[in-house]
């Protein structure tokens, strides 16, 4: 039996949930000017993904890596949703708030 993929399929999921509330608050505390550092996070977990010797960690960190990098797309969602009204605004935040 192979466990490492359930570890890594479990580990996906788990990865991809965390990142949801990350992204809500990501955006309401800082706006979308954040997303310079959900890109650096990417690139540093897929290059690390790339020099790490276990298939599991590497797959891990390369969900996790993949994961940042998407976040950057649903900030701008993020911001769209919220001037939608479905989700709260931030009160006393400017438009394009510098973080």
């Amino acid at each position: 039996m192979n466990w490492e993929s359930i570890f890594v399929g479990l580990a996906a999921f788990v990865i991809i949930g965390v990142f949801h509330p990350i992204v809500i608050k990501g955006e309401y505390y800082f706006s979308k000017r954040i997303w310079p550092l959900f890109l650096i996070a990417g690139i540093l977990f897929v290059a690390g993904a790339l020099f790490t010797e276990g298939k599991g960690l590497s797959a891990v960190l390369s969900i996790t890596g993949f994961t940042c990098l998407w976040s950057i797309k649903e900030l701008f969602e993020q911001e769209k949703r919220v001037e939608k009204g479905w989700f709260p605004k931030r009160e006393g935040k400017k438009k394009d708030e510098a973080v």
